[in-house]
């Protein structure tokens, strides 16, 4: 399979990306910055939609049927107990505007226009996929507080909703992989074991979202995943 990880350079898209390569598959990555030894890797700075989603579009790989979007940046302070919506004491109210329309633009607005630009392309082939990372913190009481970020991911299960539906007779499968917290400092250079082990119960290693991605793109045409949530073992949200 021919493969486009919108999100690639480290963490989660680093390990699919390695891994899903590892598989046999021919795998494209774009980023802002493409990291050395990724010949064919496709730069865009996905703050800048439109411009992003003319450049991708116009250096996707021949034959391409698969697109997966792993993109999510966070407000300052997100996951922590130094966040605060409205900004607090030591945040001025133009900065925080300007860090959450820039996160609109990267989490939404770039995967509707980037989407668009790609789809015409995909719908060409006989089992067209578009897997999207999410997150837990966009599912109804995800106990989060995060407000930019946890809209946008439930934008980001929208744009996967509207998706199936339009194209369901083209026979596109769309899957939505809400993640939560991910160990991303072990890479799939550390045996899985190992990786499990950080974070106590409270991270999952990328390893088992690679296999889970490795599951899907093995499945039939006459079948797809819609959803599937992928939580710590020990997360008491869930």
């Amino acid at each position: 399979m021919t493969i486009l990880i919108i999100g690639a350079s480290r963490g989660l898209g680093r390990a699919l990306a390695d891994g899903l390569a590892t598989a046999g598959h021919d795998v494209v990555g774009v980023a802002r910055t493409i990291p050395d030894g990724r010949p064919g890797w496709i730069a865009a700075d996905l703050s800048r939609p439109a411009e992003a989603a003319r450049g991708i579009a116009a250096a996707i790989p021949a034959g391409l049927d698969t697109v997966i979007w792993n993109v999510g940046i966070w407000e300052q302070a997100a996951f922590s107990e130094a966040y605060a919506f409205a900004g607090g004491a030591a945040r001025a109210g133009a900065d925080a505007d300007a860090e959450i329309e820039a996160l609109i633009q990267t989490n939404v607005t770039a995967a509707i226009l980037v989407l668009r630009r790609l789809l015409p392309g995909l719908l060409t082939h006989t089992q067209p996929r578009v897997i999207i990372t999410g997150s837990t913190s966009g599912l109804r009481g995800s106990g989060r507080p995060e407000v930019a970020f946890g809209a946008s991911k439930f934008a980001i299960h929208g744009i996967a909703d509207a998706l199936r539906e339009g194209y369901r007779e083209d026979r596109l499968a769309v899957t939505t992989l809400q993640l939560g917290y991910l160990n991303t400092d072990d890479g799939l250079d550390v045996p899985v074991a190992d990786a499990a082990e950080r974070g106590a119960g409270q991270l999952v290693p990328v390893h088992d979202v690679v296999r889970i991605v490795q599951t899907l793109l093995e499945l039939s045409p006459a079948a797809f995943v819609r959803d599937l949530t992928l939580p710590a073992i020990l997360d008491d949200r869930f």
